[in-house]
């Protein structure tokens, strides 16, 4: 058993208190190898905004969890260096927990917040499996996040057809019921980089929000699914080889709407893999010779470290607050 405290991390608990108060929103940027923790690092200590580090079921899968838990270890360390030694609060959470055992499996490695992702069950069974988590976690102080209602899209393990919202009725109940600390809601975003089709207007049901902001007044709430899908992005990657063809995100004027109520989390991980690949793309398509890998890796990290810098200013509004 090793406590997330010894690790230098936070649990969510105040961040989110700070965020709801200050009107902003905590990135929970997913990562699965080191160039991407590093950009996700760089990105938040320049602005200086507190992180949340997300490690899916399938970068558990990818990179082992035990090796990815060491990563964010060592991000404690590298903020310090990147700061002059102050360091900025980082969570190490885990993304869509599938069971109990996975969770557990986390809290006991030194990740310092879950998720039990209970939203395809019944009612009465996500109650129960959610409860469970929350019940020893609560023990080491690691905080939970539950979800109620299910997003559409694909992302790693994560797959949906269909969009089912919130129900803003059920909330309190499941909050109450359950003990969790935050909870992730279904007010029309989605997971993967294909959210929509050409001619839709994606928009965000602010007005569910607000209803389930009456129920539960001040609670914390969280959005997945919330890339914004770049479109300069997605012209580079097409521009040199790729074939992303109708890929379309969230409004990033509707997050930052949205960050100024009571969602305090807003996780991003398609964004992040689109960076990574125009970067790498470019410089292969530039110069077909290169076979380091630093040689491409290098240039996207950094176009990753941009591009989270400025949705930190621009978007969730967590520059600056990494001392509140």
């Amino acid at each position: 058993m090793v406590s997330y405290k010894e690790l230098g991390l936070v649990n969510t608990r105040d961040l989110f208190k700070k965020a709801i108060d200050g009107g902003y929103a905590i990135p929970a940027y997913n990562f699965n190898n080191l160039e991407q923790m590093q950009a996700i690092l760089q990105a938040c200590c320049e602005t200086q905004s507190p992180v949340i580090l997300q490690v899916s079921k399938g970068a558990r899968k990818y990179a082992n969890q035990t090796l990815l838990r060491y990563l964010a270890q060592g991000a404690v360390e590298y903020a310090k260096e990147l700061t002059g030694g102050k360091g900025i609060p980082i969570v190490l959470h885990l993304d869509h927990g599938p069971d109990f055992e996975t969770c557990k499996s986390c809290i006991d490695l030194g990740f310092s917040s879950v998720m039990i992702d209970g939203s395809h069950l019944p009612y009465e069974e996500n109650v129960a499996r959610t409860r469970e988590v929350v019940e020893y976690a609560h023990k080491f102080d690691v905080t939970v996040e539950g979800e109620l209602g299910v997003l559409a899209g694909v992302e790693d393990d994560v797959k949906s057809e269909s969009h089912t919202y919130t129900q803003p009725e059920e909330v309190e109940d499941f909050v109450k019921r359950t003990g969790v600390d935050s909870l992730a809601i279904a007010i029309g975003t989605s997971h993967g980089a294909y959210k929509f089709k050409p001619g839709d207007d994606p928009k965000i049901r602010l007005d569910i929000l607000h209803k389930i902001e009456e129920r539960i007044p001040g609670f914390p709430i969280v959005l997945h699914g919330s890339s914004s899908v770049p479109q300069d992005m997605v012209k580079i990657i097409n521009e040199n080889g790729g074939k992303l063809k109708d890929a379309i995100g969230i409004g990033e004027d509707q997050l930052r709407e949205a960050a100024k109520s009571a969602v305090c989390k807003i996780n991003i991980d398609s964004d992040g893999r689109l960076a990574m690949t125009a970067g790498i793309r470019k410089v292969m398509h530039d110069d077909p010779s290169v076979f380091d890998p630093r040689l491409y890796l290098g240039p996207a990290r950094d176009m990753l470290k941009e591009l989270y810098a400025r949705k930190n200013r621009e978007v969730l509004g967590s520059a600056g607050h990494a001392n509140d």
